[in-house]
Order: C-alpha cells, then sequence, then structure tokens
C-alpha cells in the first residue's frame, strides 16, 4: 500500500491517524491526555495546513529563496505555537506540565509529517 501522492490528501491521514492514536490512548490512558488535547490538535492542524499552504505559493513565486522561506515557516510555526501557549496557560490552567508535554508531542507530530513533506519533495542535487 502506497501513500497518495497529493499533500493535502497527505496531511488530512496523517491528522485523521494522529485523532485516532489520542482516541486510544484516552480509552487506555486518560492521565496523559490533558482535557484541552483537541484545542491543541486543531490549533497545530490549521497553523500546518496554513503554513503548508504559504510555503506552496512562496515557493511557486520565488522558488530562488527556497532556504529563507522554510526558514520562515520554521519561525511562523514557532512564535505560532509560543503565543498559543501562552493564551492557554495565561488563566492559571490546571496541570500545566502536562498541557505542555501533550503540546510537544503533538509539536513534534506535524513536525515530522512536515520533514516528511519537505524531504519527499526534494530533486535530486544535479552537479
Amino acid at each position: 500500500m502506497t501513500l497518495p501522492k497529493n499533500m493535502h490528501l497527505q496531511f488530512l491521514l496523517a491528522t485523521a491517524a494522529l485523532v485516532l492514536f489520542i482516541l486510544i490512548l484516552q480509552l487506555i490512558l486518560p492521565m496523559v491526555i490533558h482535557s484541552k488535547i483537541w484545542e491543541i490538535v486543531a490549533f497545530m492542524a490549521i497553523t500546518s495546513f496554513l503554513i503548508s499552504l504559504l510555503n506552496a505559493f512562496l515557493l511557486k513565486n520565488f522558488g530562488e529563496n527556497f532556504f529563507q522561506i522554510m526558514v520562515l515557516a520554521m519561525i511562523l510555526r514557532f512564535i505560532a505555537s509560543l503565543v498559543f501557549i501562552g493564551l492557554e496557560v495565561w488563566p492559571e490552567m490546571e496541570n500545566i506540565i502536562l498541557f505542555i508535554a501533550d503540546f510537544f508531542i503533538v509539536f513534534l507530530f506535524y513536525l515530522i509529517f512536515d520533514i516528511y513533506a519537505f524531504l519527499s519533495n526534494l530533486r535530486p542535487i544535479s552537479k
């Protein structure tokens, strides 16, 4: 079985797999899942999707600035994540450590997906 070629469909399948994994973990080990996990997943899915659309647009129009565009995407995702964590933790949330741990795991999941997408779209370097 091969993955579909469409990156949007791959993104949807990866998000569905993450949601299924979270649902299973909530049934088996509910103490490791924070109550705001669905806000975390929604935020990361929306942010990653919008950044991938921005990347595609910028790479299409300014392909010679590949490195700068990829760094911009990483910086945008990092700043958006810090703002999200700050806004969620500010009103004295319960169990902050679990929230940040769950956020970090979901963040890494989407980061790994972005690295996979990046590597699968690289062209061979010709000399």
